[in-house]
């Protein structure tokens, strides 16, 4: 007789037991660590072409609103995608998401270069025009896809390595994030300055083919694809939801990232115009690379002695120390200050950024998690755009305006002193105190107290391996091969 298909309640049992039973294969570790490095190529390539446009953008045009606007796009992107993301993260096997993903950047830089080539460059840099934000928008598309991939090596971390090496594990994912961004700034930076956009735009289509062509080669050991038949749409959307409402706290944690992220614009809007203000490009580019190495230090740290055992109130004191440096690395236009100040911030970041995936993983369970780390990245992603949209119009149209006059330098002298970018120091020193506040505020909530519980009496867990699910519950949903 025809087996029946398996119920929802069936699944949702067997996923349960798939994240409390097995352990990652020898091999995990290993394989992670090939995920990691292509992962952190993959965001090199991105993240390069990325930083171009808005160094170019703003040494041609000279506009803080049109780089906010290309950051704040950018981030809005995230937010509209993010969940759908982690449900094609869910639905999908790993390494399919990652090779569409990154076949998809390809596309689109390919695209992005042809117009480049074809519509003259001063159509292109007209902010009134709509040749700049069609090319402006393929890169930024070009490079939200790659967000997948992030998505999905979260989720890997989960499938290959054991639940206590995961905060040091997501430590190392700091850490070649680290190692990417110092790439990234240096060479974007020296591209511009060297070779334009359209050289830019090569460098990055050719090392986007060669990840590409790294990523077919490898194998990630993947358990089959669980899934019921009443959710093969995508109305899967719901289990996500649904998995972050079930734990007490977890929710509070997105929404405090969602408003931490609001200061988080602030940096996206102003923190390269202000760069490029006592900089040129190159040696704007060199300062970003260099000040990178606190992300190498910062997810080292993390790799080698973790988050503690309450990674919430380890990140939720990190932020607190963040609206510090935020209150005070530009209370003089000091370049010294700025960069260490910068210095400082990357090296906190990996910390913070670990604590949530670490906390999502061992509480979460698999079968959702790229739908929470979706659902997370949709909230986080948002607050962003909203600042970014409103901190470049008031900085550019009102706030700059203001500190340059002789009123503004008057009554803001004494505390932000005198130099050209003294209203985005101002916007900086609110923006820190608001983190500064919102930090410790967490740190008394039900929120943190439920959360910090729910997590330290988490099962240890990790996801089932194929050959141990029935082979009657499940639906392979990609090629087998």
């Amino acid at each position: 007789m025809p087996q029946e298909d398996p119920s929802s309640a069936d699944l949702e049992t067997a996923d349960r037991q798939a994240v409390t039973n097995a352990t990652p294969p020898e091999a995990g570790h290993r394989t992670f660590m090939h995920v990691l490095v292509n992962t952190a190529l993959a965001n090199v390539i991105t993240s390069f072409l990325w930083f171009a446009l808005t160094f170019w953008v703003y040494l041609e045009t000279r506009s803080v609103l049109a780089t906010g606007l290309i950051g704040g796009a950018y981030m809005l992107l995230v937010a509209l995608f993010g969940l759908f993301f982690g449900v094609l993260v869910d639905r999908y096997r790993k390494h399919v998401v990652m090779v569409g993903s990154t076949l998809f950047t390809v596309v689109c830089f390919g695209l992005a270069g042809l117009m480049f080539l074809l519509v003259p460059e001063d159509a292109l840099l007209s902010l009134t025009g709509i040749w700049f934000w069609l090319f402006a928008l393929v890169v930024l598309i070009g490079a939200v896809i790659e967000q997948l991939r992030n998505i999905a090596l979260s989720t890997t971390v989960t499938l290959l390595v054991p639940t206590d090496r995961r905060a040091n594990a997501n430590g190392l994912v700091g850490t070649v994030q680290g190692l990417a961004f110092m790439i990234t700034s240096v060479f974007s930076g020296f591209a511009i300055g060297m070779l334009g956009m359209g050289g830019t735009i090569i460098i990055a289509l050719v090392a986007c083919g060669a990840v590409l062509v790294h990523l077919l080669v490898l194998r990630i050991p993947e358990p089959r694809i669980v899934r019921a038949q009443e959710r093969e749409s995508f109305a899967e959307l719901r289990a996500g939801i649904a998995a972050v409402r079930a734990t007490q706290g977890l929710f509070a944690l997105i929404l405090f990232t969602t408003f931490n992220n609001l200061t988080g614009g602030v940096f996206m809007a102003l923190m390269d115009p202000y760069g490029l203000t006592i900089f040129p490009v190159e040696i704007w580019g060199v300062v970003l690379g260099v000040t990178a190495t606190g992300f190498l230090i910062g997810g080292g740290m993390v790799a080698k002695f973790g988050l503690g055992k309450n990674p919430i109130r380890t990140m939720l004191i990190l932020v607190a120390c963040t609206g510090v440096l935020g209150a005070t690395f530009t209370i003089r236009e000091w370049w010294w200050l700025y960069a260490v100040g910068i210095w400082i911030f990357m090296m906190i970041i990996p910390a913070v950024e670990a604590a949530e995936q670490t906390v999502i993983q061992k509480v979460v369970p698999y079968a959702t998690q790229g739908r929470v780390f979706g659902f997370a990245m949709t909230f986080e992603a948002a607050a962003a755009p909203i600042t970014a949209f409103m901190i470049a119009p008031l900085a550019e149209f009102w706030i700059i305006p203001y500190m340059n006059s002789q009123p503004g330098r008057q009554f803001w002298g004494w505390l932000l002193g005198e130099g050209d970018a003294r209203g985005i120091a101002l916007v900086f020193l609110v923006s820190g105190i608001a983190s500064i506040v919102l930090g410790l505020a967490a740190l008394l909530t039900r929120s943190y107290r439920r959360l910090s519980v729910a997590y330290a009496t988490a099962p240890e867990s990790a996801p089932l391996a194929a050959s141990e699910r029935g082979a009657s519950s499940v639906t392979d949903t990609d090629d087998p091969a």
